[in-house]
């Protein structure tokens, strides 16, 4: 007997410790570069077989478009695969949209890497990240399984070892399309690039990464280019990284926003922490912990 469900599969955010935009295609994709960190705020997704062949999603929590990516990510491994086989997908959302954290983009990881197993299709990582790319430029990094170096559109990943960090993060009431962002005449797109051994021999940087030094030590190495058109486009950006600097002395905007984190501390106790109370009305805002690899790590070889 194979497996009939796959009940509370976490589907993890991630933040951009930095993010350059080093060039764009003739196609129009950017070339990006970007150190991701996987964070213990998830999503939680359930499968339970379907042996008619059809794919269907129920939502637990806030309502999702009605194609969404975790749907769309089940269709392209279905006919990849050409499995007869179908599932029932129940999402609930915990992870905000529009915030740069990557929550669709993990809700399809996910749902790859978990039906990979219902369906009994063993494929390798390889391959169900050449299904990811398609889906979105962060899939593949949540197939991936662990923190790592980002380059290209997404698909270019290198593997580091981070020690465990702690993050303030704070969502501001508006959510960011991330198209309007990458559209913005203030995106500078001719930025230089840099290289894996340049971010891991910043002296800063090793110091805020293994706990030492200060917060603000961990935003001296690079910026997200993003964050200027994602302030102009939305001030309450400016807003929530003010909000941050007055409390940690440090702040940066995610991905192409609208979420932005300070460094609140490391190892297994935040050194620094809020009352959330103190929020302004409508902002979401959360103490998040890094995590070594993605929770699924091993649903795939």
């Amino acid at each position: 007997m194979g497996l009939r469900a796959l009940l509370d599969v976490p589907a993890p955010a991630k933040l951009n410790l930095f993010l350059h935009v080093v060039g764009r295609r003739a196609d129009g994709y950017h070339l990006l570069q970007s150190v991701f960190v996987l964070l213990d705020w998830c999503d939680t997704l359930h499968f339970e077989l379907r042996h008619d062949g059809q794919l269907a999603r129920q939502d637990l929590g806030a309502a999702l478009p009605a194609d969404d990516l975790s749907l769309r990510a089940a269709r392209a491994l279905q006919l990849a695969s050409g499995t007869a086989l179908g599932a029932d997908i129940a999402v609930q959302k915990q992870v905000p949209w529009g915030a740069g954290l990557g929550g669709g983009s993990s809700d399809a990881a996910s749902t790859l890497l978990a039906l990979n197993r219902l369906w009994n299709l063993h494929w390798p990582r390889e391959r169900l990240q050449q299904l990811a790319l398609p889906l979105g430029a962060d899939v593949p990094f949540f197939v991936g399984g662990h923190n790592a170096f980002v380059e290209g559109i997404g698909e270019q990943l290198t593997p580091i070892a981070l020690p465990r960090q702690w993050f303030a993060l704070v969502k501001p009431e508006a959510s960011i399309p991330t198209a309007a962002i990458f559209s913005s005449p203030l995106l500078r797109r001719d930025n230089e690039a840099a290289i894996v051994a340049d971010f891991l021999a910043d002296t800063q940087l090793t110091q805020w990464l293994s706990g030492e030094g200060t917060g603000s030590a961990a935003m001296q190495y690079g910026r997200n280019d993003l964050q200027a058109p994602a302030e102009h486009h939305c001030p309450e950006v400016a807003q929530a990284a003010r909000w941050l600097e007055d409390r940690f002395g440090n702040s940066r905007m995610s991905g192409s926003g609208s979420t932005v984190f300070a460094r609140a501390g490391a190892g297994d106790k935040p050194v620094a922490t809020w009352d959330e109370s103190d929020l302004p009305p409508r902002w979401v805002g959360r103490l998040s912990r890094s995590l070594d690899q993605h929770p699924l790590v091993g649903w795939a070889d």
